[in-house]
């Protein structure tokens, strides 16, 4: 075992210095390569990891210690009904506005309090697929006939996938099924409709903090209203936060008040929500870990802490390569990676079964965050990107990306990972060649 771990140091050690001694620094692309892998690290730090991510370890943090695990088992378990497990699982992406990356708390927490492996896995693949903003802003981008495809593939997708990984280690699944039968029902803490008004509360903290703009030249509907009035609706729910904290979790009313107090006080003060946002989370965290009445509350921002520190390296490492291979992508931001994106606009022309299953396996590694697949395929259409590929990769790309299959195989293993990658591949493959072919 040590001659292993020498080996394996020495081994790093060779390849880094390999790298550094030949590496193409006169190449322009290496360069702008580089420069995109940092360009897209720092958009990803400054626009989705404060706003997305933090809020989501606290929402897993809900799911690992208030919900109890029989309440899980319930629904998602290996015991459940299948009809009920399935289609909760398929459905529940569309009041999470969540990217491949910030479902991944989510997913990690149900899945150790006990949900069944196929269940798990089509909740983390539907999360982010049929989010509701994303099937309208696909409807209305991409055409109608486009965002319909997408919900539909999106579902059954989530279903298939499930139901495959659970046939395939089903040997797994019967000996979850025997262990829980063996698994004593433990009184609720709190009525189950107290912890789930505490849950929605954060969910819409989440999702109308990173309500997106509509596109160029939309200045009224309901949607622009949303946006333009996006975060006095995040502060009204931070209001009902404070409610929860105070009615559902029993904190001291006053400490609470002095953490929101300072809240407000920095929304008034500061031009950036970002400030706002981390302001309220230290509050937050330092209200509930020294609280004395209910270890679960102090447990609660633990808990988060963990996900983070399991979550977000892999997450840094995966966004880095991901920058370095494919580029970055965003807002009036074109920087290209190693890979030419011409290579990727010429490879996925037509409707053949090489363009569907490439940009499949382009979607599948590339990160998207919530909404951005959206205006790159609008770009890669118009260079000439055939209707099933875009289909392929609008099913494939948002559920997965290098980052989120580095911190999924962290969470169920390496065979597991790749089975479901190439699941998800495979399908959004087929799906895209019989779109294609129909319209």
């Amino acid at each position: 075992m040590e001659k292993t771990r020498e080996f394996k140091i020495l081994a790093w050690i060779i390849a880094v210095f390999v790298f550094a001694y030949f590496m193409p620094l006169e190449s322009a692309r290496f360069r702008e390569a580089i420069m995109a892998m940092f360009d897209l690290s720092r958009w990803y730090a400054q626009e989705h990891v404060i706003l997305c991510l933090l809020p989501a370890f606290f929402i897993a943090g809900v799911i690992a210690v208030f919900v109890s695990q029989g309440a899980v088992m319930k629904y998602f378990g290996a015991r459940a009904k299948k009809w009920v497990a399935y289609t909760v699982a398929s459905v529940s992406g569309t009041i999470l506005a969540v990217c491949s990356c910030t479902i991944l708390p989510l997913f990690s927490s149900i899945h150790k309090r006990g949900a069944g492996l196929g269940p798990a896995m089509a909740f983390l693949y539907s999360g982010p697929a049929i989010n509701i903003l994303a099937i309208i802003l696909t409807a209305r981008i991409l055409g109608f006939e486009m965002g319909v495809a997408r919900i539909i593939g999106a579902v059954v997708f989530a279903v298939v996938i499930g139901l495959s990984m659970s046939f395939i280690y089903r040997k797994e699944e019967k000996a979850k099924k025997e262990e829980q039968l063996n698994f004593p029902e433990v009184p609720e803490k709190r009525p189950l409709w107290q912890t789930a008004l505490h849950f929605f509360i954060l969910v819409f903290i989440l999702i109308f903090a990173n309500w997106g703009k509509p596109g160029e030249g939309v200045d009224s509907g309901v949607w622009y209203w949303v946006w333009s009035n996006k975060w006095f609706i995040t502060a009204a729910f931070g209001l009902l936060l404070i409610y929860s904290l105070v009615a559902i979790l029993k904190l001291k009313w006053h400490y609470v008040a002095l953490a929101a107090a300072v809240t407000a006080v920095t929304a008034i003060i500061s031009s950036s929500p970002l400030i706002t946002m981390v302001v309220g989370i230290a509050g937050l965290s330092v209200v509930t870990l020294t609280d004395r009445r209910d270890p679960d509350n102090r447990e609660w921002t633990i808990s988060a802490w963990g996900f983070t520190k399991q979550i977000l390296p892999l997450l840094a490492i995966g966004v880095m390569v991901a920058g370095f291979l494919l580029g970055s992508t965003h807002g009036d931001t074109a920087m290209a990676g190693i890979i030419p994106n011409e290579w990727v606009a010429r490879l996925v022309g037509g409707n053949s079964l090489f363009a569907n299953f490439f940009a499949s396996i382009v979607g599948a590694f590339m990160y998207f965050a919530t909404l951005t697949e959206v205006p790159i395929l609008q770009g890669l259409i118009a260079a000439g990107m055939g209707k099933g590929p875009a289909l392929a990769l609008l099913l494939a790309g948002p559920s997965l990306s290098l980052p989120n299959m580095l911190v999924i195989r962290g969470v169920i293993g390496t065979k597991k990972t790749l089975v479901y990658v190439g699941l998800v591949v495979v399908i959004a493959t087929i799906s895209g060649l019989i779109y294609g072919t129909l319209f």
